[in-house]
């Protein structure tokens, strides 16, 4: 099972984007999936998550501006980035917790997609 994030890219102060992150592979199941973010430099935080039940938790830091969603069908997370901050510039990374072959793990790291805020 494998997860891939996409979506990142340059973008000014105040501008959005839409992040994704698909997991493939088969027999598996998805249960919460998470945002997290590295800046330059700095560790790793977490953004935003959401569960199998469609229930969210958002970083103060996000609330208000980044909204997190799944289309359970595609087994895809997305992160809609808005009014983007100077301070929003970092790696972004998707998590999940997935059950393959009779075992859950909540080890599955996607590579991170570049997201860079200009002024």
């Amino acid at each position: 099972v494998q997860l891939q994030a996409s979506g990142g890219g340059l973008v000014q102060v105040g501008g959005s984007l839409r992040l994704s992150c698909v997991a493939s592979g088969s027999n598996f199941s998805i249960a919460g999936m998470t945002w997290y973010r590295e800046p330059p430099g700095k560790g790793r935080d977490m953004v935003a998550a959401i569960t199998s039940g469609g229930s969210t938790n958002y970083a103060d830091s996000v609330k208000g501006r980044f909204i997190i969603s799944r289309d359970y069908a595609k087994n895809t997370m997305y992160l809609q980035v808005n009014s983007l901050k100077l301070e929003d510039t970092a790696s972004y990374y998707c998590n999940a917790e997935i059950g393959y072959r009779g075992t859950w793990s909540d080890n599955y790291w996607g590579h991170g997609t570049l997201v860079t805020v200009s002024s």
